[in-house]
């Protein structure tokens, strides 16, 4: 579902942008007994050229769905058969299947009115694939037909084997490659992410003696090589599980001997010597790795102001309206100096829309968080009809409305540095916590009285598991479209390369305005075609420096492994990229910079950087369910 908490809608007419909603994440664990469960329904030949066609005919599924994972869906899916005016789809309901026409006509129906008719073999309801989208219309048959549906369920979790097989076997490969096998696993697992799959037909040269320069490191998935020498003819033949080419990890200056592919032909795994070092580093001239994983750093509960009553508060201002209730600001009756910003939820529309785990994800998160670039929670409080969420006070407003009240809206370089300097510290704390954020954008960040930027809203982050020394990858579809990056679109598990991919788009959207994959489709199906195609199909505006640019690319790229902040550097390689040569992290880090707007405070309750809300009159139902023992 899209939703945005505490999403202001803006009330003055200086600008149109609206702030951007996100997808709610939908809790979602891998079950091998579902797996277990899942049936395949057979089907006539012709039916299935019908689906592979649709699915091939649909641009965001063609890319989506591919071999094994494209025959899996299609083994999965089941047949009905529709009659005349059968709604298939309503307008306005959560979706939660796809389906794809075989034969009979069909409307297309939205505000009560039919903008469209179809009788072609063609797949509808895709979105809902990805997560629980409201239908934009309804599908109703205006004849007897046939359609073939899949379950989003079904889908999650065909897409969830399929990665984690795979991963597994390029495991499996790498743990053969003598050395590499006494490599810790959590960092084995990002470098088998890396490895990219390639046939080469008989009589193929894989690799040439003599090659200058070689870069690249090759694993035999299927089939067999010739090794040979030009003085010396055939000297080896390499099967399923050999490895070759290793040398060039070590900067070889030519390659040995020549590589040849056996009949019917060889797949590979291939590793390029810069994503190798980007993990490893340069090793020493003997095959030798010894690598130490980072530590990660405890969390520990600090509750602060536990004399605090709710009593003990009158109210300002409000500074905030969402879904889910009001943000206002409040000062203690007697001590002026305490003010902060008091979120207040309504419990019934939590429960009703079962976000009660996210609420508690919420708190649990960054009531821990103690830093400089997060917005502090002190502590929690409820009654009968509210939860209460006790945080530190940012009234310079948000970003997103600093951003746009820019003329024309986007940051100089020297601002945007700034800005995006706030957040990388903040996902070094998190990072370090192992606690991924998933939804960063200017919306999210609030100026605090120095100018500097905090993080707030933390009902996306999670905390990632660590299992056996390994962290473990999710599979929930979180963050804000715009934002999101290729592997939540791909189901394909994620970890902490999410927030470096929206940290590249937070970039690019501070020096322009707007975010590179953005398009005028309320459904989002154009953004994410365009964010599986990738960064590089992006044009850059003329007035973005090279560096920027650079920067950019090398945070979004495609595959989660290569971005920068990924590799065995860390986020350290963030830092030291050209786009921030010069700048001064140890002033930055003690706060001592001067932040490029300096919010015009006059008392510590002025809220004239924030839009002005009639008050809500209307009380809540009691809620009496305990779920909410632990605020």
């Amino acid at each position: 579902m899209i939703k945005n908490l505490f999403r202001r809608t803006n009330s003055t007419k200086e600008y149109t942008e609206q702030r951007r909603p996100a997808v709610t994440p939908q809790h979602f664990d891998y079950d091998e007994d579902i797996i277990k469960t899942i049936t395949k329904h057979p089907k006539t030949k012709e039916d299935e050229m019908f689906i592979l066609s649709a699915i091939e005919n649909n641009d965001f599924l063609c890319s989506l769905l591919q071999n094994k994972k494209l025959q899996d869906v299609v083994d999965c899916m089941y047949p009905e058969t529709v009659s005349p005016s059968q709604t298939i789809i309503k307008e306005g309901d959560d979706g939660s299947h796809l389906y794809v026409s075989v034969t009979g006509t069909y409307e297309v129906i939205q505000s009560g009115k039919v903008v469209k008719t179809f009788s072609d073999v063609r797949v509808f309801g895709e979105l809902a694939l990805l997560y629980n989208a409201k239908r934009t219309a309804t599908i109703k048959a205006r004849t007897f037909g046939k359609i073939w549906i899949l379950d989003r369920v079904v889908f999650k979790h065909l897409m969830v084997i399929s990665d984690i097989e795979q991963r597994q076997e390029n495991v499996d490969f790498l743990k053969q490659v003598p050395k590499l096998n006494s490599v810790p696993l959590e960092v084995l697992e990002e470098v088998a992410s890396l490895l990219k799959l390639n046939f080469f037909s008989t009589g193929t040269k894989i690799v040439e003696e003599g090659e200058l320069n070689p870069d690249k490191f090759y694993i035999i998935k299927a089939g067999s090589v010739t090794v040979s020498k030009k003085n010396e003819g055939a000297i080896d033949k390499l099967y399923k599980g050999s490895f070759f080419g290793e040398l060039a990890l070590l900067k070889e200056k030519e390659r040995k001997a020549t590589v040849t592919a056996d009949p019917p032909g060889t797949e590979c795994l291939i590793l390029a010597r810069r994503e190798f070092i980007a993990h490893f580093g340069n090793i020493p001239d003997c095959f030798s790795i010894n690598i130490q994983t980072q530590p990660y750093k405890p969390m520990e509960e600090i509750i602060e102001h536990t004399d605090l009553n709710l009593a003990d508060f009158h109210f300002i201002s409000t500074l905030g309206i969402g879904g889910f209730g009001r943000v206002k600001l409040v000062q203690h009756f007697t001590k002026k100096e305490l003010v902060f910003a008091l979120k207040c939820m309504e419990k019934y529309v939590i429960a009703a829309e079962k976000h009660q785990e996210h609420v508690f994800n919420e708190k649990n998160i960054q009531i821990v968080c103690k830093n400089n670039f997060i917005v502090r929670l002190y502590r929690t409080y409820r009654d009968k009809k509210f939860l209460y969420f006790l945080l530190e006070p940012c009234l310079g407003g948000d970003l997103w409305t600093h951003l746009h009240k820019q003329k024309p809206r986007l940051f100089d370089e020297v601002q945007a540095k700034f800005y995006t300097a706030c957040v990388v510290e903040a996902f070094n704390y998190l990072h370090e916590r192992l606690i991924i954020y998933r939804d960063l954008k200017p919306e999210n960040l609030l100026i605090d009285a120095k100018g500097y930027v905090k993080l707030t809203d933390f009902g996306f982050a999670k905390k990632l598991k660590m299992i056996k020394k390994c962290i473990k990858k999710t599979y929930t579809f979180a963050g804000t479209p715009e934002y999101v990056p290729p592997e939540i679109i791909l189901n394909q598990g994620h970890d902490k390369a999410v927030d470096y991919w929206a940290l590249g788009v937070f970039i690019f959207e501070l020096l322009t305005g707007k975010t590179p994959f953005r398009t005028d489709d309320i459904t989002y199906m154009k953004t994410y075609k365009l964010i599986l195609k990738g960064i590089d199909d992006v044009e850059f505006p003329k007035h973005v420096s090279q560096e920027a640019e650079k920067l950019v690319k090398e945070l979004c790229k495609s595959t989660p492994p290569q971005r920068l902040g990924c590799g065995s550097g860390g986020i350290l390689d963030v830092k030291q990229h050209q786009w921030f040569e010069g700048f001064e992290w140890g002033r930055f880090e003690e706060c001592k910079m001067p932040a490029p707007f300096r919010p015009n405070l006059r008392t510590n309750t002025d809220v004239h950087y924030f839009e002005k809300f009639e008050e809500n009159e209307e009380v809540p139902p009691d809620v009496a369910l305990d779920w909410d023992k632990e605020f």
